[in-house]
């Protein structure tokens, strides 16, 4: 990339955004909040889990999404019966009486993981050492994924029966957690309305890899005030009952807060949010716009949180108030 400086790559990245927010606009109504946290996600090197019914263009967004950044897309459909080996893919004994490698679907840029609560814990721990170490290990011999690699599961939040749902310490592994919720009166007429005609629609790649990888190390190089590094430190603090910081709706709701994890995924995100809005440097209220994300998933609520019906947004909303 040929940019002057670091000041015109920031500029640069955020006409991409634009650019690519078009784009994706011709394939999926509405969604403008959920699209800009996968975006941010992807180019803060994070993975994504998007909780919804069924419906709700969880795989057409995953799939547009791949076409505009001109990635390698796979979709897995998690069932009660897949192995890690379905997924990673396995050793065969080749015409020449010698073991070859063959690689299985996750060996690609995007991954839509479907349904990732419906398969045993044994195939989903597959998945998230891949995610987290971008690299699978089969018969003894370490296979590189390719770059960029991003994770994006989804998950039914009805029909709970024989589900396996991720353990904490898993979804730990996630930047964000989505919820991806229905459409609007006015937008779903548009939904109906661009749906039930013989139309196609032509998507332009936007981005390539190389773009993407370079967009990625542009995040981190951003710089950030110690104030705003010091807020997000202390909102993560905040959510530990046991901890000298926390408050009052900490100690009456949560019974498990979130780990230091979620500080260096609150400073990436905001730093991609400021990025993406035309900002050199993020601001408080930066870290504010992905701080539901990523502690939703981080926080566990207490009986008497669940028995009053306080949500983790709730809670979240709190913190940032108090």
């Amino acid at each position: 990339m040929n940019y002057q400086s670091d000041v015109e790559a920031v500029d640069a990245f955020g006409v991409k955004y634009k650019e690519l927010s078009k784009e994706i606009g011709k394939v999926i109504v509405g969604q403008d909040k959920i699209l800009q946290d996968v975006l941010i996600s992807i180019f803060g090197r994070g993975h994504c889990l998007l909780i919804g019914v069924p419906g709700l263009a969880k795989t057409l967004l995953v799939n547009t999404i791949s076409q505009t950044l001109g990635l390698a897309y796979n979709r897995i459909q998690f069932t009660p019966d897949l192995m890690p080996s379905d997924i990673l893919g396995t050793d065969i004994l080749d015409e020449n009486r010698s073991f070859r490698f063959i690689k299985g679907p996750l060996f690609a840029n995007i991954i839509l993981a479907d349904e990732i609560n419906r398969t045993p814990p044994k195939t989903q721990s597959a998945l998230l050492e891949a995610m987290q170490e971008r690299a699978v290990t089969v018969g003894g011999k370490r296979y590189e994924i390719g770059n960029p690699f991003f994770v994006l599961a989804t998950q039914n939040p009805i029909e709970q029966e024989g589900t396996y749902p991720l353990p904490e310490a898993q979804l730990d592994r996630f930047m964000f957690n989505i919820w991806v919720d229905y459409p609007s009166y006015s937008e779903e007429l548009q939904i109906v309305k661009s749906t039930t005609f013989d139309k196609e629609v032509t998507l332009n790649k936007i981005l390539n890899a190389e773009e993407i990888l370079f967009f990625q190390k542009l995040v981190r190089k951003i710089p950030i005030a110690d104030n705003v590094l010091e807020f997000a430190v202390k909102l993560v603090s905040k959510t530990r009952p046991d901890n000298p910081l926390a408050t009052q709706v900490a100690k009456d709701y949560i019974v498990w807060g979130a780990g230091p994890r979620a500080s260096q995924f609150l400073v990436i995100g905001a730093k991609c949010h400021a990025a993406l809005h035309g900002k050199y440097s993020p601001d408080i209220e930066d870290v504010k716009a992905v701080a539901a994300p990523v502690l939703r998933h981080r926080i566990v609520r207490n009986y008497k949180a669940e028995a009053e019906g306080i949500s983790t947004d709730e809670i979240v909303k709190r913190l940032l108030t108090s």
